[in-house]
């Protein structure tokens, strides 16, 4: 059933004694200031005005205006202004000032879309652009004037932590499935109480849809979740949705996740998705993460040693030589997830994490050209003897300097001489 918006006669209003704009910093007001003077019809649009009406901070400014994008392009390098076409096709032009962008988009209303793409056509009309967007917080626009564009009750919303999709929940779900994981990730951010159910029931009849995006969509909005606010409450809702399974086929454990966030483990998104995943490298894969995300991911969830808080610091400086501590702290925060653990354990835990991150990163102290400064041949020796010297130094708990290292050299060099091949140390 199509949700039921408020008359005509609630559709704007002034929002306060002074324009919204006079809460943005002042580069960014004479920026809009000097775009208004050529586009005199834009206004604020979308995420901007839900945040500024929230008095929460500014990601980006985002702008829409009923001239087509070529016009808009035209006037505005008319004016001097640097204008980068970046998605013509959808109505798109990014003017920068000062080095920082603001999009422009003509209005426009869809006349085709697949669930993942749409074809537009531009439009006059500003209600007919707001209804195109997702949640009624985000159909919001604003004036110059500082006169807010209200036409599905946003405002209200947006007070009430209500997140409600604009129109019929099911048809904007099958304009574009990504809208399941946007819900998620704006109800965490701004719901307050229940979600809302027709939007619920929208997207567990509508999960199947998920299948027909590309992963590299729903990663951009998962990390997003993961890294968001309420997500433990988040995560069991998609859970109740048929959200999770239908994103992580490979298996995922809640229990386990919910006891990392109780645990008090920080907003890092590729974390908490270990925490979360039954198979991390396997969902690395299948999402496309960058080689930068997958390694993290794979370096958090390998099966190897993890710090005990009875090791002491030899011991932990040992592990931190041989891999870096943000790797060693995640490890460590998975292992205290794994089962429930007592309050003087998680202290206990807390307290290793401490020594983990207040450690100092031992360096080995020498180079290959070490060796062969000390008589030693190039070619595979020259590792192997480096292998042994660096091994002597992890078990001495990474304190032997430069000097005590050559030693080691010239013990194996010496060896070698009159064995042809070292001994083990006692």
């Amino acid at each position: 059933m199509a949700a039921s918006f408020p008359s005509r006669a609630w559709w704007w209003t002034v929002v306060a004694d002074k324009p919204l704009i006079s809460q943005l910093e002042p580069r960014q007001q004479a920026a809009l200031a000097l775009l208004w003077s050529v586009l005199p019809a834009m206004r604020l649009v979308g995420g901007v005005v839900r945040d500024l009406l929230a008095q929460r901070p500014i990601a980006d400014i985002d702008l829409a205006t009923p001239e087509p994008p070529e016009q808009v392009m035209q006037n505005l390098r008319a004016h001097g202004v640097h204008v980068v076409a970046t998605g013509l096709q959808h109505g798109t032009v990014t003017a920068v000032l000062d080095g920082a962008p603001y999009e422009i988009t003509t209005l426009r209303c869809d006349e085709k879309t697949d669930g993942r793409h749409a074809v537009v056509r531009w439009t006059q009309d500003w209600r007919e652009d707001a209804m195109r967007r997702d949640f009624t917080i985000n159909a919001m626009s604003c004036d110059q004037a500082g006169v807010l564009y209200d036409y599905f009750a946003g405002q209200a919303d947006l007070a009430a932590g209500r997140v409600r999709f604009v129109g019929d929940p099911a048809l904007r779900i099958h304009e574009d499935a990504l809208r399941i994981l946007r819900f998620f990730r704006f109800y965490g951010r701004y719901g307050q109480g229940e979600p809302d159910p027709q939007a619920l029931d929208a997207i567990t009849r509508g999960v199947a849809l998920l299948d027909g995006l590309s992963v590299e969509r729903v990663w951009m909005e998962l990390r997003r979740i993961l890294a968001g606010p309420n997500v433990a409450a988040i995560v069991r809702l998609m859970e109740q949705a048929g959200v999770l399974a239908r994103i992580l086929p490979e298996g995922y454990t809640c229990d386990r996740f919910i006891r990392l966030l109780a645990a008090g483990a920080p907003d890092n998104a590729l974390l908490r998705l270990a925490g979360l995943s039954r198979n991390a490298p396997a969902t690395a894969r299948r999402l496309k993460l960058s080689r930068a995300e997958s390694g993290l991911l794979a370096a958090f969830a390998k099966p190897a040693p993890v710090p005990d808080v009875g090791m002491g610091d030899d011991a932990l400086r040992r592990l931190v030589a041989i891999e870096p501590p943000d790797v060693l702290v995640g490890r460590l925060w998975l292992h205290q997830a794994a089962q429930a653990h007592t309050d003087a354990q998680n202290r206990a835990f807390a307290q290793l994490r401490s020594r983990l991150l207040g450690m100092d990163v031992p360096v080995f102290p020498l180079a290959g050209r070490d060796v062969v400064a000390m008589g030693g041949q190039a070619g595979p020796e020259i590792g192997r003897i480096m292998g042994l010297v660096r091994q002597w130094w992890l078990d001495g708990g990474c304190l032997a300097g430069a000097a005590e290292c050559r030693e080691r050299i010239k013990h194996y060099l010496n060896v070698k001489t009159a064995q042809s091949g070292p001994r083990p140390l006692t």
